[in-house]
Order: C-alpha cells, then structure tokens, then sequence
C-alpha cells in the first residue's frame, strides 16, 4: 500500500489491499510462527512482521513497513529516496538518556531496545537480515529482563552490527512519539509551524496509547493540533470514535507498575 502525505494529516492512499493471512504463502518459518503464538495475538503479529517484509521483498525493490497507530504529516518521500543507497532505515526510541535524572528511562533505552519497531524501511539486500528477524521472533517473542530480550524489538539492537549499511535516521521529526518529548524538543516558530530542536518538521507521529496519553494529559501540548486532526482522519472510518478510544488509562494498574518498577530500581541500588 501506498500512502502519499499532502495536507496536514491529509494522505492519499493508492493501491490499497487488505491480505489475509490464509492467503499468504509465509514459508516455513512464517507457519512455524503461527502454530507457536496463536493463542497469543500480539506476538502472533510482531512475529510476523519480518515476514512480511520479506515476502514483499520478493516483489518490491524497496518496503517500509509502519505500525497502525502512525500519523503523517509530511512528505515521507525522502525515506523511499534513503533506500536507493541505504539498505535499511531505523528510527531511535530518542529515550531521556540522562544519568542525574530519570534514570528509569535511561535504563529503557537498554531493556526495551534502542530503536523502535513501528518503523523500518529496508530494501533488497536486506532480506536476508529479515530472515533472520524472523527467526529470532521463532526463537522467542517475550518481554524478559533476564534474557535481554523485549518482543520482536529488542533484536533490532544488532541490526546495524550485522549489516554496516544501516543508516539510523538523524531527522528527528521521524517517529515523533510521547517518551521522546525531551530529546525530540516540540518548538513552536514564528510561523506557527512545530519543529523538532529547531530544526526539523514533523514527518510521522506514532500515537500509541502513551502518546496519546501524554497529549491529552496536557504533557505534550504543541502536539494536540494534530492528534485532533488525526483522529478526525480515523472517523472516516469510523464515525463515532472518541479520544477515550486510542487510550483506555488504567490509572490504578498504571501506578502500581510505576511503582513495581521504582522499587525494584531502589533494592538494585
């Protein structure tokens, strides 16, 4: 599928098409998957991403695959432009990475993974770095501290290791999301128009539910202009979604998480 950012939070899509997955021949790696995490449905699908990928690969000089919960805003051209001499594309999560403070979320960039796997683009001479994708997810698709592991993401970590034509993208307007509010600073010009530090227009927002969180809590302000224009985009399809529906906010299971995670940190130290 194709989709071309004109206005913003206006996109054209051409070529559109739905695939089910009864009509996909995934190959051994892809059934072996299914069979493996079919009772689980989110690591059913982060499992099949690299296989997707791959399989599109054998038609497609080029893929970037997107998470459903990202917004454009801008022309993404130049991300297809990056693969004629990029083989594949990572966007930093951009965590806090302070050691004075918040040293949660320096420790984040470590236990969840340094890149994000909402996105990636790669071209053909990366399949075979997607096969292998692949069979990490196989191997195991589960959030553990002890094993370093953190679903499908955490493996992305190796990528630029193992392939030297890796490029992590500097434009930070790229995959703008609510845990990179601090490094990826929202600043207003003149013009009314939002920059990343200053410098870079917003391309793609990922409005996953702390995202959306965070707008709607007022934390990240400059950004509700086009989380409304977002979800006006998302009542096309249907009419009568609200806010509410991106982000249902289990404040009391949400505290007691935080503070799981702080204690454990305290009795580390």
């Amino acid at each position: 599928m194709v989709c071309l950012a004109t206005e913003l939070g206006q996109a054209e899509i051409k070529n559109g098409q739905l695939l089910q997955l009864e009509d996909i021949e995934l190959g051994e790696c892809g059934d072996l998957i299914i069979r493996k995490y079919a009772s689980t449905r989110d690591h059913l699908r982060w499992s099949l991403k690299p296989i997707l990928i791959s399989l599109l690969l054998e038609k497609y000089e080029k893929v970037i695959y997107l998470d459903n919960d990202i917004g454009f805003f801008n022309s993404p051209s130049f991300l297809w432009n990056e693969l004629d001499t990029t083989d594949i594309l990572l966007t930093p999560h951009h965590y806090p990475r302070d050691p004075k403070k918040n040293q949660n979320w320096l420790e984040a960039n470590f236990k969840v993974g340094l890149y994000n796997a909402g996105f990636i683009g790669v071209n053909k001479n990366a399949k075979h770095i997607m096969d292998w994708w692949a069979d990490c997810c196989l191997y195991r698709c589960e959030k553990s501290l002890i094993r370093g592991l953190f679903d499908d993401q955490k493996y992305l970590d190796l990528v630029p290791v193992m392939h030297t034509n890796t490029k992590v993208l500097e434009h930070k307007g790229c995959n703008v999301a609510g845990w990179n509010a601090e490094v990826c600073r929202r600043e207003l010009s003149d013009d009314n128009i939002i920059f990343i530090n200053g410098k870079w227009p917003i391309v793609f927002i990922h409005f996953n539910g702390f995202s959306v969180r965070t707008i709607l809590h007022g934390n990240d302000s400059l950004l509700r202009p086009y989380l409304t224009n977002y979800i006006e985009q998302l009542r096309v399809f249907k009419p009568n979604l609200e806010e509410g529906d991106l982000w249902n906010e289990n404040t009391f299971w949400d505290r007691i998480k935080l503070f799981a995670w702080k204690t454990l940190n305290s009795l580390k130290n």
